[in-house]
Order: C-alpha cells, then sequence, then structure tokens
C-alpha cells in the first residue's frame, strides 16, 4: 500500500467513524448534547466542535494557506451547527485527499515541520482519541456505540494493510 492509498483509506475512516459518532449523537437529547463535563472539552457539542476546529487549521497547513486561527466554540451553540462544521471540514479533508500527490505526502507543507503524511496520520489519530472520549459519554447517555478500530474497518471491507 502506498503512502497516498494509506492517507486515503485512513481518511476514509476518520470521517466515516465520526459520522457513526454524529449517529450515535443524534439519539440524545439537546440538553445532554450541551451539559458541560468536567473532563477534555467540556460538553459532546464542544468536543466534537474542537475536533473539526482542530482539523480545519492542519488542513489549511497542508494546503499552504493561512493559519485560520482556533474556531471558538459559541460560534457552534447547537447540533445542526455543530454537524455543519463537521460535514465541512470533512468534504475539505476528503477532497484534499483525493487530490493530493504521492509526492506532495512525501513533501512538508509550507511551514510545518513534519511531512504532509504524518500530519494526516496525527490528524486521524487525534480523532480517534476524541470520538473514544465522545463514544464514553454517549454509553452512559443510553446512546449506541459501537466499535472504531481501525483493522476490524478493513477487515469487514475485505482488505488488510
Amino acid at each position: 500500500m502506498t503512502s497516498l492509498e494509506l492517507a486515503k483509506t485512513y481518511t476514509e475512516y476518520h470521517v466515516a467513524m465520526t459520522h457513526r459518532v454524529w449517529d450515535s449523537i443524534n439519539k440524545i437529547s439537546d440538553e445532554q448534547l450541551l451539559a458541560s463535563d468536567s473532563y477534555s472539552r467540556g460538553s459532546v457539542c464542544d468536543l466534537m466542535v474542537h475536533s473539526s476546529s482542530t482539523d480545519q487549521p492542519w488542513l489549511a497547513g497542508l494546503k499552504n494557506q493561512a493559519d485560520v486561527g482556533p474556531l471558538k466554540f459559541e460560534h457552534y451553540p447547537t447540533r445542526a451547527a455543530a454537524r455543519e462544521l463537521f460535514e465541512n471540514v470533512a468534504k475539505d479533508l476528503t477532497d484534499y485527499v483525493n487530490a493530493v500527490s504521492e509526492e506532495e505526502l512525501a513533501q512538508n507543507a509550507k511551514d510545518m515541520r513534519n511531512l504532509r503524511w504524518k500530519i494526516l496520520l496525527h490528524m486521524v489519530n487525534h480523532g480517534t482519541d476524541h470520538r473514544s472520549t465522545v463514544l464514553q459519554k454517549l454509553t452512559e447517555l443510553g446512546a449506541p456505540n459501537f466499535d472504531q478500530d481501525f483493522i476490524l474497518r478493513l477487515w469487514k471491507k475485505g482488505n488488510s494493510l
């Protein structure tokens, strides 16, 4: 598997797993979604906004664009606003990975200290961490949970590394 194929596979996994988390989030009330939690970033909504708002500046950097700066949780106070942010960032990320070349992945983006493929893997890993936190909270709230192991997803799709 080339680094480009790996980047596409991991990005597809990242976006698909986050879609599944949003499906589970849709099973909780707005009150539960917005309830503050002492762990991590606050509410489930805040944590989902954090995940998308972290992907966005990394992606801008990968594309040699100016830093978009941190997004503020208060700009995404509802389920619909937070979900729309995710969908927009996910589309931008997917479009980027589908357009980037193998050569570009093996290079540093302007003003970034790591190769592009390493940054993409970091983004996926960061997302897995926060999806796990959200899934734990969703389980406590009685919403559906699921296994997000990368290898299990590959096996289900008939692939291996």
